[in-house]
């Protein structure tokens, strides 16, 4: 005799396959992890800090 499934929770689970493959793929594409965002934030103010702190005053 044959398994007896329940189409609609079959249907949902292929759905919530789907959406969790497509979530990773967009990660992959676009996101980074929040210690790369702050390292990146981090360099961008000692740049910012180094370049100030070579400017000269004229006034």
């Amino acid at each position: 005799m044959a398994e007896v499934v329940n189409l609609r929770t079959v249907k949902k689970q292929a759905a919530r396959k789907a959406a969790r493959s497509l979530a990773d793929a967009n990660a992959a594409k676009h996101g980074r992890t929040k210690s790369e965002r702050d390292l990146e934030k981090a360099r961008a103010t000692k740049a910012t800090r180094e370049l100030d702190a070579h400017k000269r005053e004229t006034e």
